[in-house]
């Protein structure tokens, strides 16, 4: 994850591809792409099993861990084999002591504070009504929605761990989802079928789109919730954002503020009075 490698001698300039005896290898196509994905959530639901049994709760704790593991390593190792590197894959990295890496990521940090400006209060309204309504919905309905009871008396309130969660959603949570979904997996899709796909606000969303963001809601379901699926919904986003901006930074840092902004929401509806 710290960039790409020196490239074999018969790379592409372009580096999309390692040229090989018979010419560059072709992008991976949606079969190759599933059964990654496949392996890596086969991986964390056995990681999720074993928890239940493990006696001492160490894996139980740190099942995020497994996760960013998975999603690092599987699409990783693939392409070290091709002689590909992260960068071709939307990582803007050229070490830490580089001036075109923070000018990158500051590029995606802003593209995440604008797209959140439009996002985050629009969610916060809708959170406010949801949670007026949920208590009057039938119980199994309401359970299957969403993992909460009867909201508290509203307060603003940051998490209690906030401190420690802003680093493991930005690093541990964002960063290795972004790279698996919106970085290989979107973008290996759209080089695959290079003809296909919309441009919505700007952004060319290649085939494979779609799908994508499906694999992404349903590999939340490794923790059995069925309102996990929702996360389809933000996938949209941040795959926009990945086209948009060329690279994963805007996504990295918009899916930790997310989940940060949703953790406030929480302690400030439900959160004990």
């Amino acid at each position: 994850m710290t960039g790409r490698p020196e490239p074999p001698a018969s790379s592409r300039p372009d580096g999309l591809a390692p040229a090989g005896a018979d010419g560059p290898l072709p992008p991976d196509g949606p079969a190759a792409l599933v059964r990654r994905w496949a392996v890596a959530v086969a991986g964390l639901a056995a990681a999720k099993l074993a928890s239940l049994v493990e006696p001492t709760g160490l894996l139980a704790a740190n099942l995020a861990g497994v996760a960013a593991v998975l999603f690092v390593a599987i699409p990783d190792g693939h392409l070290r084999a091709r002689g590909e590197g992260w960068d071709s894959y939307g990582l803007p990295w050229h070490g830490l002591a580089s001036a075109d890496t923070w000018r990158a990521w500051g590029r995606g940090a802003l593209a995440a504070a604008l797209a959140g400006a439009v996002i985050f209060p629009a969610f916060a309204a809708l959170f406010w009504a949801f949670s007026r309504a949920l208590p009057s919905l039938p119980p199994a309905l309401a359970h299957a929605l969403a993992p909460y009871g009867p909201p508290g008396m509203l307060r603003l309130r940051a998490p209690p761990d906030l401190a420690w969660q802003v680093p493991i959603q930005l690093l541990v949570v964002a960063l290795p989802e972004e790279l698996f979904y919106r970085g290989w997996m979107q973008t290996s899709w759209a080089r695959a079928r290079p003809g296909s796909g919309v441009t919505v606000l700007g952004a060319r969303l290649g085939a494979g789109f779609v799908a994508t963001q499906a694999l992404f809601a349903l590999g939340h379901l490794v923790v059995w919730r069925p309102w996990r699926l929702g996360t389809f919904f933000p996938g949209l986003v941040l795959g926009w954002l990945r086209e948009r901006t060329g690279s994963v930074a805007a996504p990295v840092i918009l899916h930790a503020a997310s989940n940060l902004f949703l953790a406030t929401l929480e302690a400030s509806f439900y959160g004990a009075s």
